[in-house]
């Protein structure tokens, strides 16, 4: 989940996007490079890009009244649920007031009533989930402040929807993947180094719960879903999930099959390690660093309503997800080890 929110203004024959983007010393745009006119410049073409950040009332409504958009997509969060335990007050800011604030600027600018707002809702309002599978009528339950920074950004999407009639709603996507998702997550920690493995740059690694159950889709078929909520005729808010479940130690396994070995699992709880069968080396361990204090053990999307309504299903296989990043950070590897 990219750290950029983002503006769309169309018209008959131009779609420009806008792109929100926080000031760093370093540079911080490498997962949208290709979308510059030219990557090597970093000249932009359809794509303009204006520095801001969620917890800037003032320049938001610069900038909202500057553009002028007619969809308004944000996708700007502190997003990983783990690091939202050292970083609680930030999270808050950022994902729960920080949709408050592209609320009102949008109401300060005037543009109720023209502007269409979409909010990456998140599967982590479920938390300890109170039914299996989790679809848009379940009770949220979060379990991290991540969890509960978005609940609070939830309410106030239906509260400005029901408030002063604005077209904005939430997304409810469940886990959606990429070779482009950032490497401190886990479905990218495992494909990376599984990928430095097979290529002799890396012995072996460490995760946490292995046992943790994912509902795993491709963000492509999910920004697709995305679009597709803001061209209804009424807003609404929609769960997006494959239905599909599969633990973290699943994806360990097929990741590794796909660079020809096979992972076999030794011990039991925090000395748990996972060897490969063909050569006896230990590739993977348990560290109780990366368990979060409360878990989040099982998610399961239910987006029945999603493919009546929107006429959206995922086309990615989670096994076909975990072949592209093996395969996309195989290459990346070779080309720099150090990526």
């Amino acid at each position: 989940k990219p750290q950029i929110g983002y503006i769309t203004k169309s018209c008959l024959l131009l779609l420009q996007v806008h792109g929100i983007l926080r000031r760093s010393s370093s540079f911080n745009t490498g997962r949208i490079e290709h979308l510059y006119k030219n990557p090597q410049t970093h000249t932009e073409g359809k794509m303009k890009l204006h520095y801001g950040d969620l917890t800037d009332s003032t320049c938001l409504v610069k900038i909202i009244n500057q553009v002028k958009p007619t969809e308004i997509y944000n996708l700007g969060a502190q997003s990983h649920v783990k690091i939202s335990f050292d970083l609680a007050e930030y999270t808050a800011n950022v994902d729960g007031v920080g949709t408050l604030r592209l609320l009102d600027a949008i109401k300060t600018c005037g543009l109720t009533n023209s502007v269409k707002f979409y909010q990456a809702s998140t599967s982590e309002l479920y938390g300890k989930v109170q039914e299996i599978p989790q679809k848009e009528t379940t009770p949220f339950y979060p379990r991290s402040p991540y969890g509960a920074a978005k609940l609070y950004a939830y309410w106030i999407v239906v509260n400005f929807r029901e408030a002063y009639n604005m077209f904005s709603v939430n997304g409810i996507l469940f886990n959606h993947e990429s070779p482009r998702r950032g490497s401190n997550f886990v479905t990218r920690k495992i494909s990376r180094s599984v990928a430095k493995i097979h290529l002799g740059q890396l012995e072996s690694f460490s995760l946490g719960n292995l046992d943790s159950k994912r509902d795993w889709g491709h963000a492509k078929d999910y920004v697709e879903a995305m679009w597709l909520m803001l061209q209804q005729e009424e807003p609404e808010d929609f769960v997006i999930a494959t239905g599909e479940v599969h633990s973290v130690r699943e994806f360990v396994e097929k990741a590794f099959k796909r660079v020809g070995k096979t992972i076999v699992w030794e011990g039991k709880d925090e000395q748990e390690v996972g060897r490969c069968q063909e050569t006896g080396v230990v590739h993977v361990n348990v560290d109780p660093k990366y368990f979060r204090p409360t878990e989040v053990d099982f998610l399961q999307g239910d987006s029945t309503k999603a493919y009546q309504r929107l006429g959206w299903k995922p086309k990615v296989t989670f096994e076909e997800l975990v072949k592209e990043m093996v395969d996309a950070d195989v290459e990346l590897m070779k080309k720099n080890p150090n990526a």
